[in-house]
């Protein structure tokens, strides 16, 4: 599109998570009108950390947020398999994508520290708050969005990043509801100092039994903190399933004692407590004025830890179509055709997890995606 009309173009964004804040962050750039509604009435991220992989912070430098990421981010070296016990099944360096991965290595960071350097890169006023969708009115050349309250938006480009549970994909491309995976996953953020002796390093390892429980060792070097993650099969699929230190406990039966203490001394008040649940693949993500992005368009299991990674390569792709397509329609076709492959991929292989007697790579989705 010519710079004329991209900065003619008014945008908005429904979710201000890390696809949103990133597209905001994007779009901005090429010159269109951004604004972003977000249903929450403060943004606050807890949980756990995440790995940025190297086509992440290649937009990051494209964009010019890569010194603000860094700042509140560790660099990581490789990524470990392991027993429950601690024997290493299979360790390998994080893919090196293109000249670019030397000097773009994974990064870790917590997904508090992510979401507040990516909104405080956005103009004052461009984020909107307590806004929760109802209604999405798709007219062709534009689109009408309909918040709790009455108040009313109209804008040539609506992007759906509403994560899972998306409003936009729910009214307009898809009325199918997550699915659960049959598993729990409890996140925290603890001390190094709490984790005996077990934070050695800059990589993260993942411990694993023949029961299907899962144990993510994730640092935080930055923090001195430690992202610490215990995934277990359960029939339980609410929301948030409550738990107990002792259930906890019992679920790491058989690991390394150190874990096992981690998990004992765990603060429950501090513990995220979620079911995992992942979405089918939608046939179709977007109309003429109105695409999805990120979870809404692709949520997928955390095994791969690509989630964040393909909301955020999602908007570099959104921007990069509206730049080279002739116009809205053409760009949000040109998207899809890009970035839904791989995505398709990514979710199958996440739903695969991870099985210790059959690991022969740390990274199957380098030989499935090209």
């Amino acid at each position: 599109m010519r710079t004329s009309e991209l900065e003619n173009l008014k945008v908005a964004i429904v979710g201000g998570g890390y696809g949103g804040a990133v597209a905001a962050v994007a779009l901005s750039r090429l010159g269109a009108t951004v604004s972003v509604y977000e249903q929450a009435a403060a943004i606050r991220q807890v949980g756990a950390g995440i790995g940025l992989r190297p086509p992440t912070i290649e937009l990051f430098r494209e964009l010019d947020i890569f010194d603000a990421i860094a700042a509140v981010s560790t660099p990581s070296d490789y990524f470990e398999i392991l027993t429950a016990t601690g024997e290493v099944i299979q360790r390998e360096e994080w893919p090196k994508m293109h000249d670019y991965a030397q000097v773009n290595k994974t990064r870790f960071i917590h997904r508090g520290d992510f979401i507040d350097t990516l909104l405080a890169l956005l103009p004052e006023g461009m984020v909107h708050l307590d806004h929760r969708l109802t209604e999405i009115e798709d007219s062709g050349s534009s689109a009408t969005l309909t918040f709790a309250g009455g108040a009313t938006v109209t804008a040539d480009l609506v992007i759906g990043a509403d994560g899972i549970r998306s409003t936009v994909r729910n009214q307009l491309f898809s009325d199918n509801p997550p699915v659960f995976a049959g598993a729990h996953a409890y996140r925290a953020v603890i001390d190094s100092v709490d984790t005996d002796g077990l934070d050695v390093d800059d990589n993260l390892r993942l411990y694993m039994n023949e029961r299907g429980t899962m144990v993510y060792f994730l640092p935080l070097r930055h923090r001195d903190q430690v992202s610490f993650d215990i995934t277990a099969l359960s029939a339980d699929d609410s929301w948030a399933p409550e738990v107990t230190t002792d259930e906890l406990v019992a679920l790491l039966d058989g690991f390394d004692e150190r874990l096992v203490n981690i998990t004992r001394n765990l603060d429950l008040d501090t513990v995220t407590s979620r079911a995992v649940f992942d979405i089918d693949p939608v046939d179709r993500w977007h109309s003429d004025c109105v695409t999805l992005l990120g979870d809404s368009a692709h949520a997928m299991l955390h095994h791969q830890g690509q989630g964040a990674n393909q909301a955020i390569q999602d908007a570099g792709g959104l921007a990069d179509a509206l730049r080279e397509a002739d116009s809205v329609a053409e760009a949000l076709a040109l998207y899809q055709s890009t970035r839904k492959p791989v995505t398709d991929t990514l979710q199958r292989l996440s739903r695969e997890s991870w099985d210790a007697e059959s690991v022969s790579t740390a990274f199957p989705e380098k030989s499935s995606i090209t």
